[in-house]
């Protein structure tokens, strides 16, 4: 169970200030006796309400380190996973699968905010012609979201990458929730051979790329769509288009989301 970072901050506070205000062997054993333990909570208490900014402190505190924690966490996850990360024969590549910086993109195809970050990243690689981006079906929200994903991978194994983004753009930008006959719909309207889309819609290869996504995110604790690895950098949330170019090209720059 996580506690609210304002509870653990609270006690964090208390904890520090009653140490501090209580001296002799009874701090130094952990032990209050009755009376003792009476005094230290009205210290704790008055000094809480004489200054409550002490507590909005520690909580600004307590998340930034928390962040940092997470961030440290996601950064050894992408560095010791690069390999299927940004290398796996199980996705789709778009943009120039040469490019000389990778953006990872973890989706659902019935994300709302995934709906609306395609244009964000149609944008990001129509600008930069060294742009490699990485596209992961992460099939969270229900039943049809696997089976479109699984729909999606099928696709991917007989279209070429111009293809595949073509689909991909027209499939996330279908209107209202779709499952496998919007998906195959739009895999035909786009030239699929649908016999043997079926066959590969089936294929034990083709829910384990699926499961290999899961595993990915797992790792990096993704728990919403979209999600994204840049550098070193993990991120979730509808991230706005000038925050994800600033850091690409801080990748052509110097190798570093920050210069």
């Amino acid at each position: 169970m996580r506690f609210p970072n304002w509870l653990a901050a609270s006690v964090l506070v208390a904890g520090s200030i009653a140490c501090a205000a209580w001296p002799g062997n009874a701090r130094a054993a952990g032990e209050f006796a009755p009376a003792q333990k009476t005094a230290v909570e009205k210290i704790v208490h008055d000094y809480l309400i004489a200054n409550p900014e002490v507590v909005r402190e520690a909580i600004e505190e307590l998340e930034k380190r928390q962040k940092a924690d997470e961030a440290n966490m996601r950064g050894k996850v992408v560095a010791d996973k690069a390999a299927t990360l940004f290398n796996s024969p199980n996705q789709a590549v778009v943009g120039n699968p040469k490019g000389d910086v990778t953006l990872v993109e973890f989706f659902d195809y019935n994300c709302g905010y995934c709906k609306r970050s395609v244009n964000t990243v149609a944008k990001l690689i129509e600008g930069d012609p060294k742009l490699r981006v990485v596209l992961k079906d992460f099939a969270i929200l229900g039943p049809d979201s696997v089976e479109t994903a699984l729909v999606a991978n099928a696709a991917r194994m007989q279209f070429s990458p111009e293809k595949f983004w073509e689909f991909h753009r027209k499939l996330l930008e279908t209107k209202g929730h779709i499952g496998k006959q919007q998906a195959m719909a739009v895999a035909k309207e786009v030239g699929a051979d649908m016999s043997r889309l079926e066959k590969d819609f089936e294929k034990p290869e083709t829910k384990a790329a699926l499961q290999e996504v899961s595993g990915l995110a797992d790792a990096l604790r993704f728990d919403g769509t979209p999600a994204w690895v840049v550098g070193t950098d993990a991120l979730v949330g509808g991230v706005p288009y000038d925050e994800l170019k600033k850091k690409i090209d801080n990748l052509h720059k110097c190798g570093k989301t920050a210069c």
